[in-house]
């Protein structure tokens, strides 16, 4: 009798059973968020306390989330502790700003994430991932976390730049990894709400990568300032023309357009990259799983040639990535903080409180998933995802401030993963040992060594 095995269960910080002391959680804040939680984080609707750096609510009931993201979102500003990171980063990205910024950087860009646009991007998106795993061809172990680092990168630089980002991809990946390892984590002085003009050490550290990027953006711009003017007709309506035409007085400002291109260059790729690095580690521990995968990736690319049908097409696939998703929430902590106090049903939630909404707590909470710790993509198959309620799984965040490029980061993820599993098979080793570190994204900590096999 053919008996399925038991689901992979792939490694997660175990909730503490007891509090850390100040000292310790600062240590562990610095080191890795993930690892702060306890059990009756995972089991609460909501958990109330006090702390350090002041009242901290922390959001699991999908109504509370709803109710801070979406219903009441305009008494929510973002939160203090994750500016003080994100800011000197991106500064007037999309990601951090705030007010009539964010709201002019938004419409600015909403024209290149239509379904028409995205669509039109497929098949750049299609032809970057077949020249990308030409790598693999003799059957190689290699790093796929930084190989899914590269891939979306040319993929980024493709379609939002149409291939016009100054600088190579390979020195790219390494300065976005130092980016992440010293400006983008929690520096222990912004725990402790200390004021601005005190230096923090970790981003100290981070100035050179971060004027890296900067010199990456200011080039970006210059070339195609010049090819403006060598020929307008021929410049493509892309991300990056749509950023510079709403340049103006109306408009951005050219420290805004930049930001935003930073924003997309670093943020954008990073976490689509990380999603399907540990959508590959899961399916190579899971081979049962990954067998239906392949079988129904290799009937669609045999009868549907048109890549924009294939996350319609591929439920399965799908299904695989979104439960990576929710097992590996590229974005780990939604943070917001009131700006009047108010009640939810019986929770007071005072003025400045930091309030989070966590993906990694709500995505793995005891209350809202069976089995919630191990890699189940039957919970996403066709009739089972609809049970899934709106605000029990956020992979892209809820509300007015919801990922832009949601719907882009989807279809590149099924044509990469469809591209990559239909003409390889991606094995782990006895050096695969990755462990979840939460930066700005949930990184796989050693990498993701894996063996690459043509099928």
């Amino acid at each position: 009798m053919d008996v399925q095995p038991a689901p992979f269960v792939p490694p997660a910080p175990k909730p503490r059973t007891t509090p850390p002391s100040t000292l310790e959680m600062i240590r562990i804040v610095y080191r890795n968020p993930l690892e702060l939680w306890g059990e009756h984080t995972y089991n609460e609707p909501w958990i109330s306390a006090s702390g350090v750096g002041g009242h901290l609510i922390v959001a699991n009931d999908p109504g509370l989330i709803r109710h801070v993201l979406v219903d009441n979102a305009k008494n929510y500003k973002m939160a203090t502790v994750r500016q003080k990171i994100l800011r000197p980063i991106l500064r007037d990205g999309l990601l951090t700003a705030e007010g009539e910024v964010w709201r002019r950087s938004r419409k600015a860009m909403a024209p290149v994430f239509t379904p028409r646009h995205i669509f039109g991007f497929a098949q750049p998106m299609l032809r970057r991932t077949r020249e990308f795993v030409t790598r693999y061809e003799g059957g190689s172990i290699s790093d796929i976390a930084h190989d899914m680092t590269l891939l979306t990168y040319d993929i980024l630089a493709e379609t939002l730049f149409s291939g016009e980002i100054a600088g190579g991809p390979g020195s790219f990946a390494n300065e976005i990894d130092r980016l992440f390892e010293t400006m983008g984590r929690v520096d222990p002085l912004d725990l402790l709400r200390a004021p601005d003009w005190l230096p923090r050490l970790t981003r100290i550290r981070g100035r050179k990568t971060m004027a890296y990027f900067r010199k990456i953006v200011t080039d970006t711009v210059k070339m195609r300032e010049e090819r403006f003017k060598r020929d307008p007709d021929a410049v493509p309506q892309d991300f990056l023309t749509l950023l510079l035409k709403a340049e103006g007085p109306d408009g951005l400002t050219r420290a805004e357009v930049e930001d935003n291109i930073i924003t997309f260059i670093g943020a954008g790729h990073e976490t689509t990259a990380r999603a399907l690095g540990w959508t590959l580690y899961c399916l190579a521990e899971s081979p049962w799983e990954r067998n239906r995968v392949e079988q129904e990736i290799d009937r669609v690319l045999a009868s549907e040639p048109d890549p924009t049908k294939w996350l319609d097409a591929m439920p399965l696939t799908r299904a695989a990535f979104d439960e990576a998703l929710r097992l590996y929430p590229p974005a780990p902590s939604i943070n917001r903080e009131p700006i009047e106090p108010e009640m939810w049903k019986d929770l007071y939630i005072p003025k400045h409180t930091a309030v989070l909404v966590m993906p990694w707590v709500v995505h793995r909470h005891r209350k809202l998933w069976d089995r919630p710790d191990a890699f189940l993509p039957e919970r996403f198959h066709p009739g089972n995802r609809e049970k899934i309620d709106r605000f029990q799984y956020l992979p892209f965040g809820a509300g007015p401030r919801v990922c832009i490029g949601a719907s882009f980061a989807m279809q590149e993820a099924i044509i990469a993963l469809a591209i990559m599993l239909s003409r390889f098979r991606f094995d782990t080793t006895a050096e695969t040992k990755p462990w979840p570190v939460q930066k700005l994204t949930t990184q796989p900590q050693g990498g993701l060594p894996m063996q690459v096999t043509p099928r």
